[in-house]
C-alpha cells in the first residue's frame, strides 16, 4: 500500500500545530518541525501552571490579609486562629476582598478575632 504523503489527516494536524503557534517568535510559529516541539512545550506549561495558579492566589490573598491585619496591631497567624476559635466560616479569598474594598468590615471581622483570643 502506498504511503499518504498529501494526506488531509496529515495537513489537518500539521494545521492544528501551526495554530496553536501563532504568534510564536521566528520559525517556531511557522515550520512545522520546529512548531511541533513548540506547541508541545507550551501546552505542558499551559498545563503545569492552570494548577499552580491556585497556589500563587492563595499567596497573594495571604500577603494582602497579613498587610491589612499588621494594621489592626495582629500578625496573620494570630489572625487566623482568632476565626478559628470564633468559628468564623470565611475563606482567604473573601477575607482579602474584604481587607481591599471593605475595611470597615474587615475591622469587625479583626475585632471578633481578637475577642476570641482573649476568652
Amino acid at each position: 500500500m502506498p504511503r499518504a504523503v498529501a494526506g488531509t489527516k496529515r495537513k489537518d494536524h500539521r494545521k492544528k500545530i501551526l495554530k496553536i503557534t501563532k504568534g510564536f517568535w521566528g520559525r517556531r510559529h511557522s515550520n512545522y518541525k520546529v512548531a511541533k516541539d513548540a506547541a508541545a512545550k507550551a501546552l505542558s506549561y499551559s498545563y503545569r501552571d492552570r494548577r499552580d495558579r491556585k497556589g500563587t492566589f492563595r499567596q497573594l490573598w495571604i500577603a494582602r490579609i497579613n498587610a491589612a491585619v499588621r494594621a489592626e496591631d495582629m500578625t496573620y497567624s494570630r489572625f487566623i486562629e482568632g476565626l478559628a476559635k470564633a468559628a468564623v466560616k470565611v475563606d482567604r479569598k473573601m477575607l482579602a476582598d474584604m481587607a481591599v474594598r471593605d475595611p470597615a468590615g474587615f475591622k469587625a471581622v479583626v475585632e471578633k478575632a481578637k475577642a476570641a483570643l482573649k476568652n
